[in-house]
């Protein structure tokens, strides 16, 4: 089960889905149910398809893969800092396979010039530059440089050394309640039991309080982990506050520049739709049922690797189904969302790179978050997106307090209840383990109750949002320890669950 390939391709979700079930899952009191059969759902979303046709990326996907490794070794060094031996063995294995990584040159690390370079045998040398605030991206073909002026996006937030948790790093030493402590402690061990889960940062809140934190060696409470597509929530994040501020509404029409010719039936996809995961638009993803690993470069691995508009690219991708029909785990629908907050950013004459700092983290003491754009300067926070442990906790939290943050409402009235609830496509599949840019645990896969639901990422980057305990838990590592994460972490959580009371 654990073979070289597999870090490849799990990109989050259902494949991590059946990985948790396969290791034990089941937190609820119904146990664990079961997925609907991969022939299933290949049949009904075939008696669902459009008459439209697929046309797969350009380009080679030797150098595809090639791009994701040297923009993951330069977030590594440039944002993690970690040792480029240490992140060439050890992350960025989803748009950079490791058998992959054999097949191309070293990578070199130009610290002067703040990029990594790549040769492919008898091809192209690939960079990837370091852009400060917008992080590491590889350059198009001819390309010196990215085709947008770098934004230095700070925080205007004071030192966190000096400030309380949650808006500051001050830890409380009062007495606390509700929970064991001795266990708590075991399952911040447990989390770290394995050495081969190359587990980084464990960190647990109730009541929104910190009561187990732990971290590998080399890393710290403020260091920036890659997040893959826990960066789908943060979009969903971004989304909520400009409806919050009337700027859209969850059943409109998404207008979609490219869409708005006469007749153009992806007029009919809603906001709705599109954080639920049910465009319907055609690319081909990892996680789809009828994936063929051994087909054409899958377009939801191009937005990372492509060097591309990928607002473009997404937005003139084709109806597969009717939107609010089928649900499938593909990147085009996270992508489609920036598009929209940057229309509306722009359009209000607001800096769009450093909106998200503005109107979200400096809100709730973020201070870490590197979202990475492509060469364009968009946003490509499906998956792109490097933060702290501890900051990953503040956002958890925030969607556990209903989004309301010391007495402000910065999500809109019933957006948490949206996203944490089942999108009708995914249903219609029998499929209760996907919201609104947020992953549920419908199925019981997780050690924990089934009203719980949570952010993921490639690698077994977590942070789950469990109501019923007030609990948050965050849980970060290296892509290299993918097939160890449900072992550690469902242990982990079931020992969490006995230290800690019901509270809801």
């Amino acid at each position: 089960m654990f073979d070289n390939a597999r870090p490849a391709l799990i990109a989050a979700g259902v494949a991590v889905q059946l990985l948790l079930t396969s290791c034990g899952g089941g937190g609820g009191s119904a146990g664990t149910a079961e997925l609907p059969a991969r022939e299933a759902l290949i049949a009904r979303a075939k008696a669902l398809e459009l008459n439209t046709p697929y046309v797969p990326p350009p380009g080679d996907p030797l150098e595809h893969a090639t791009s994701g490794y040297a923009k993951a070794m330069c977030s590594a060094v440039f944002i993690t800092h970690l040792d480029p031996d240490v992140a060439a063995e050890s992350v960025g294995y989803f748009t950079a396979p490791y058998d992959q990584r054999k097949l191309v040159g070293k990578p070199v690390v130009d610290r002067a010039k703040q990029e990594v370079r790549i040769t492919i045998p008898n091809g192209p040398t690939l960079v990837a530059r370091y852009h400060g605030s917008q992080g590491c991206i590889t350059l198009p073909a001819g390309a010196t440089d990215v085709y947008f002026k770098p934004v230095a996006v700070t925080s205007a937030l004071p030192d966190p050394a000096n400030l309380p948790w949650p808006m500051g790093d001050v830890l409380s030493t009062a007495p606390a309640t509700g929970y064991h402590p001795g266990l708590v402690a075991q399952a911040v061990t447990a989390a770290f039991d394995v050495p081969l889960a190359y587990t980084a940062a464990f960190v647990i809140t109730h009541k929104g309080r910190i009561i187990g934190e732990r971290y590998m060696t080399g890393v710290t409470a403020a260091t920036p982990l890659e997040s893959w597509s826990m960066g789908k929530s943060v979009t969903a994040t971004m989304m909520g506050v400009l409806i919050r501020q009337g700027v859209y509404q969850l059943d409109q029409p998404a207008p979609i520049p490219e869409w708005q010719t006469q007749g153009d039936p992806r007029q009919q996809i809603r906001i709705a739709d599109i954080l639920h995961m049910s465009s319907g638009l055609r690319i081909k993803a990892p996680d789809d049922p009828d994936f063929d690993p051994n087909g054409t470069y899958p377009d939801h691995k191009y937005f990372y690797t492509g060097r591309v508009d990928a607002f473009n690219y997404a937005a003139t991708r084709p109806q597969q189904w009717p939107p609010n029909t089928v649900g499938r785990y593909r990147n085009t629908d996270p992508v489609l969302a920036n598009y929209l907050i940057r229309l509306a950013v722009e359009k209000r004459g607001e800096q769009y790179l450093s909106f998200p700092q503005r109107q979200i983290f400096d809100k709730i003491g973020i201070r870490t978050m590197v979202m990475e754009t492509d060469p364009y300067g968009n946003f490509l926070t499906q998956g792109y997106d490097f933060m702290s442990a501890r900051d990953w906790a503040r956002l958890g939290n925030l969607y556990l307090q209903d989004g309301v943050w010391n007495g402000e409402r910065i999500l809109p009235e019933g957006f948490v209840s949206f996203v944490s609830t089942v999108a009708p496509a995914w249903a219609a599949d029998r499929r209760p383990i996907y919201g609104g840019f947020f992953w549920l645990n419908g199925t019981g896969a997780l050690a924990v109750p089934t009203t719980a639901y949570y952010m993921l990422g490639a690698g077994g980057q977590l942070v789950l949002i469990v109501p019923s305990h007030d609990l948050v838990v965050v849980r970060l590592g290296f892509d290299k320890g993918e097939p160890f994460f449900a072992t550690t972490v469902q242990r982990a959580l079931r020992l969490l669950l006995q230290g800690v009371e019901a509270s809801r």
